[in-house]
């Protein structure tokens, strides 16, 4: 499932970046549970919002949406 895997990939990065939920939330004007969510895989951010959370961790979309490896079918 694509949101779970781009959910564990934003939790990672934020992570890697120092972020908390919180101050990634205000960094991507947010709500820290729809961060929450999205990291879960129970939400998706627009295009919009990927453009202000790959920014916010300061790299490019094509970067965000570089997953390691494809799922299993």
């Amino acid at each position: 499932m694509i949101k779970k895997r781009i959910g564990k990939r934003i939790a990672r990065l934020r992570k890697e970046a120092g972020f908390t939920q919180e101050r990634f939330a205000e960094a991507t004007n947010y709500s820290v549970e729809f961060i929450s969510f999205v990291e879960r895989g129970i939400h998706a951010p627009s295009l919009e919002g990927c453009e202000r959370i790959a920014n916010a961790l300061n790299i490019t979309l094509s970067e965000l949406f570089k997953l390691e490896e494809d799922p299993p079918r």
